[in-house]
C-alpha cells in the first residue's frame, strides 16, 4: 500500500461495514462532532509530558525523546480495529522519510501492553507503540470518551471486548488524532476527528514535519 492510496484502504473497510452498524456508528461520530467535548489540545499549545510503557514494558517519555528531534504523536483505538491497523502499516512506510527529517512516530493505544505487543509483531512496526490502558494520557489530551452502551453492544456482537484489551472496566476510547510536535513541545499542527474512518494522510505527514 502506498502512501496516497490509505483513504481508499480505509473506504474499503467502511464499504464492507453491514449498514445496521455503519447506521450506528455514523450517528454515534454526528453526536461526538456536535459535542465537541474531545477535540484535543490546540495547536500552538504545549504538549502534555507523559511516562508510558512500550510493547517491552520499558517506560517512555516524550519529553526525553523531543530532546532529540520532532515527534509525531499519533492515538488509534486498538488493534481491533481495521481503520487503525491501516493507518499505522500506512505510517510504518514513510517512516524512513519522517527518521530523515530527525524525527520519530510515536503511537498510543489504550490496549495493555501484552495486546500491543502481538499487534507489533504481527504488523511489523518499528516505530514505538505505547499502552495507556487507563486513559490518562488519552484525557490529558482531551480525546477520551465513554463508549455509549449501543455501540458497546455493536462491539460486543462482533467479539469485541474493550475490558480484555485494555483491562479495565471503563470502555473507554480515544477519538483518532495524529499531533505534530517540535523540539520545544509545541503543538504545530493537528488532526483530530471524531469521524474513526478518517485518518491523517502519510504523505501529509511529511510535509507538516518539513515546515516545522
Amino acid at each position: 500500500m502506498t502512501i496516497s492510496t490509505l483513504d481508499a484502504a480505509l473506504q474499503e473497510i467502511t464499504a464492507a461495514t453491514p449498514i445496521e452498524a455503519h447506521n450506528l456508528l455514523q450517528a454515534f461520530i454526528k453526536e461526538q462532532q456536535s459535542s465537541g467535548l474531545a477535540n484535543g489540545l490546540p495547536v500552538g499549545g504545549k504538549a502534555k509530558d507523559f511516562v508510558l510503557k512500550d510493547t517491552f514494558g520499558r517506560e517512555v517519555s516524550l519529553y526525553e525523546e523531543l530532546s532529540k528531534g520532532p515527534v509525531v504523536l499519533t492515538f488509534y483505538r486498538g488493534s481491533w480495529c481495521p481503520y487503525c491497523n491501516r493507518q499505522l502499516r500506512a505510517y510504518q512506510e514513510v517512516l524512513p522519510d519522517i527518521q530523515a527529517l530527525q524525527s520519530q512516530l510515536i503511537a498510543v493505544s489504550p490496549q495493555l501492553p501484552d495486546s500491543t505487543l502481538s499487534f507489533k509483531e504481527k504488523a511489523e512496526l518499528e516505530f514505538q507503540v505505547l499502552s495507556d490502558p487507563n486513559g490518562l494520557v488519552t484525557g490529558a489530551y482531551r480525546l477520551l470518551y465513554d463508549v455509549p452502551d449501543p455501540l458497546k453492544q455493536l462491539f460486543l456482537a462482533m467479539n469485541i471486548d474493550l475490558k480484555e484489551y485494555n483491562g479495565t472496566d471503563h470502555w473507554i476510547l480515544p477519538i483518532p488524532a495524529t499531533f505534530m510536535i517540535d523540539e520545544h513541545a509545541i503543538i504545530r499542527s493537528a488532526f483530530v476527528t471524531p469521524d474513526f474512518m478518517q485518518r491523517m494522510e502519510p504523505e501529509e505527514i511529511i510535509r507538516e514535519l518539513r515546515s516545522l
